[in-house]
């Protein structure tokens, strides 16, 4: 089974703060929907814009998809 990223982009001064907590409700669903996830992190690109994404099996990314809206999504390596 793949792992994939689910990952939500930032842009703009305020991108660092958006991010982190944008991961707060993040893991508020990931317990309200008790999906078992425990991967989710935020990175810089750059000082205007920073990322947040969880990592799912394939299997969940429908679901999430469609629930969560991200922005884009790629393959985790491990």
């Amino acid at each position: 089974m793949r792992n994939l990223e689910l990952i939500w982009d930032f842009r703009g001064p305020d991108a660092e703060k958006t991010a982190q907590h944008h991961l707060v409700h993040l893991k508020e669903y990931n317990q309200r929907e008790n999906l078992g996830l425990s991967v989710f992190k935020q990175v810089q690109i750059n000082p205007m814009h920073w990322e947040a994404y969880l990592v799912c099996p394939e299997s969940l990314m429908i679901r999430l998809r469609d629930a969560l809206k991200p922005h884009r999504a790629r393959l985790h390596q491990a």
